[in-house]
């Protein structure tokens, strides 16, 4: 199990990329500790009177060379507000690693894609770093409303083959992720995906109907991230569990979808 920290770090970086999401960019004065692909942190909110709870967020990206981790994040309230207040030099503490990581099927896989929906694909970044440094190939299919409120693809560009659909067709394909042409002309050996549940669900379908290995990562609320305030938990196979304990990252044959 890999040891959890509460560490001060440092904003060294906090960037805007539209009017709803900001990429924050933080480091430490010591080395960061070992964080997998699919793992998430809890995020200290300051000078907040309503924002009583830490933050769940998902880890957008780790660059060792820079000592640098990242947090791509939506503002939805109060404490996200906050948090796209802060500002080079300022501190933000931070419980991490937390949650389990993305997996590999047992057999030897040559094509995989990931598929995220909006901010949802925060965590596909980390995990497409991962998979090309295995010399894995990876198909990363981006969904958004419109062209303004797709995020990173030239990141994503670096890991993979990127493909985009945007609801109004103003990028890429017109319709939803599940909708993409890719989908009906190729064959994966693999799919993960985050996002908003309702599109995890279809991309579930997609990959039952096809018996393809497939992980999601769920992005419940997690008050706590140590499985203490039960806010998070989910059905299951195995019955009631904890997503940030057992999570965020399943395999679709443990959850109790309608797929």
């Amino acid at each position: 199990m890999i040891k959890k920290h509460i560490l001060d770090l440092i904003v060294k970086e906090n960037i805007f990329l539209n009017d709803q999401h900001f990429l924050l960019k933080l480091t430490s004065e010591t080395q960061l500790p070992e964080i997998l692909p699919g793992q998430f942190s809890e995020l200290y909110v300051d000078n907040s009177n309503t924002a009583f709870l830490r933050r769940p967020i998902s880890i957008n990206f780790v660059d060792r060379e820079l000592n640098e981790l990242w947090f791509l994040i939506q503002i939805k309230g109060e404490g996200t507000l906050q948090l796209g207040k802060l500002v080079k030099g300022d501190k933000l503490n931070v419980l991490i690693p937390l949650g389990n990581t993305f997996t590999l099927p047992d057999y030897p896989v040559n094509n995989i894609i990931l598929i995220g929906g909006g901010v949802g694909a925060a965590p596909l970044l980390y995990w497409a770093e991962y998979l090309k440094s295995k010399n894995i190939n990876c198909t990363i299919l981006l969904g958004a409303r419109s062209k303004a409120h797709l995020l990173q693809v030239c990141e994503f560009e670096q890991y993979g083959n990127v493909i985009i659909t945007t609801e109004d067709g103003s990028e890429g394909e017109k319709g939803f992720v599940t909708d993409h042409s890719v989908l009906k002309t190729t064959n994966f050996d693999a799919v993960y995906t985050c996002g908003p549940t309702p599109m995890m669900q279809a991309v579930a379908r997609y990959a039952a109907s096809r018996s393809i290995f497939c992980e999601v990562s769920l992005e419940n609320t997690m008050a706590c991230g140590i499985g203490a305030c039960l806010c998070c938990v989910t059905d299951s196979v195995d019955g009631n569990i904890c997503v940030c304990t057992e999570g965020p990252v399943f395999n679709i044959n443990k959850l109790k979808w309608q797929i």
